[in-house]
């Protein structure tokens, strides 16, 4: 046999590198293809509606990994192909920004809107109001009550330390927490409307003002009536009068413990309590309640009247005096009113 030359066996092995080379040409361009083909279908998936159909509270937990947060979106069908998803975030090198928190997702959401939500850490606000003239454990018994909030109440509130407002909170927010802004948020208030109180007052302390506001608070829920309401209580305070107010013998009954049921009788009128304004003179030893903004100002900043008496009109509001024979007559027509009720 003819021994081949190093030429001639080069000659031989051409054409099958070059089948190899081919082949390996088209596998590569099939490769590139698939890849292309890949990346626009997980683009396309990305910035497409997701499976979602109804909006929904997700609590992603402090800690989460990128792949944990991807699985918990999808077992909430939040997304599909949780793989996916996690590897377009890790390959943008945003992983690292998701962030814990409650969020709100909306149905047919897509993963790009997900992601844009959970990295920027847009976590769902709740709000709890507070309304005024509540006292203190009426105040805690709604926080107590609060949804997503953790923590217990603390229990050494005293009554008028918390401002009645709207308040911002969020998921896992220490109830604790809350009630120290709310005691805060009342001690701002204070000061500032102590610093524009009127001049001549006979109130010396803002524990004082505290203790009228919560007084007129509690005799009026209507707004434009507080600095009339005010007016009587300081002229009484400045002429030495009792103030007769009826919501002081309520909290002389209760101690701040419970809400009173019943109406008032003539014999809660002489109950011995610091608190009862039939029997002492003065304001309180402390509030009864805890007041809003407008009746601390309303307290600092009272009507200009000669307004010494105020009765219900019957009508949610009330009909103010200067004397007491007018006052009479004004209690006279709001008992037959509320003798036709």
């Amino acid at each position: 046999m003819k021994k081949l030359s190093f030429h001639d066996s080069f000659k031989k092995i051409i054409p099958f590198a070059k089948t190899i080379a081919n082949v390996f040409g088209v596998l590569a361009v099939v490769g590139f293809i698939s890849f292309g083909a890949m990346t626009y279908w997980a683009l396309d998936y990305f910035k497409s509606p997701g499976p979602l159909q109804q909006e929904t509270l997700l609590v992603i937990p402090e800690g989460s990994s990128l792949k944990s947060i991807s699985h918990i979106l999808s077992d909430n069908n939040v997304i599909k192909y949780p793989e996916v998803f996690s590897l377009i975030i890790r390959f943008s090198e945003s992983g690292s920004r998701m962030k814990a928190g409650q969020y709100k997702f909306t149905s047919k959401i897509a993963p790009v809107q997900v992601f844009a939500k959970v990295a920027s850490g847009q976590v769902v606000s709740h709000k709890v109001t507070i309304p005024e003239g509540l006292m203190a454990f009426q105040i805690l018994e709604i926080i107590k009550n609060a949804p997503y909030m953790k923590g217990q109440v603390p229990d050494n509130i005293k009554e008028g330390e918390l401002l009645p407002e709207t308040y911002d909170y969020h998921y896992g927010d220490d109830r604790a927490g809350i009630v120290a802004r709310m005691r805060q948020k009342m001690q701002k208030v204070l000061d500032s409307a102590w610093e524009k109180r009127a001049d001549n007052l006979p109130i010396k302390t803002k524990e004082e003002a505290l203790v009228l506001a919560s007084i007129i608070e509690k005799e009026t829920a209507i707004a434009g009536e507080r600095k009339e309401v005010a007016s009587v209580f300081v002229n009484r305070l400045r002429k030495g009068m009792r103030l007769q107010t009826d919501p002081t013998v309520i909290y002389a009954i209760t101690e701040g413990k419970y809400v009173l049921e019943r109406p008032l009788y003539y014999k809660d009128m002489k109950i011995d309590s610091p608190y009862n304004t039939y029997k002492n003179y003065g304001l309180p030893p402390f509030p009864i309640a805890n007041p809003g903004k407008d009746a601390i100002e309303a307290a600092l900043n009272p009507a200009d009247t000669d307004y010494y008496y105020f009765v219900a009109d019957g009508t949610g509001g009330h009909k103010f005096s200067t004397t007491l024979k007018e006052h009479n007559n004004n209690v006279q027509k709001w008992r037959k009113i509320n003798r036709k009720k």
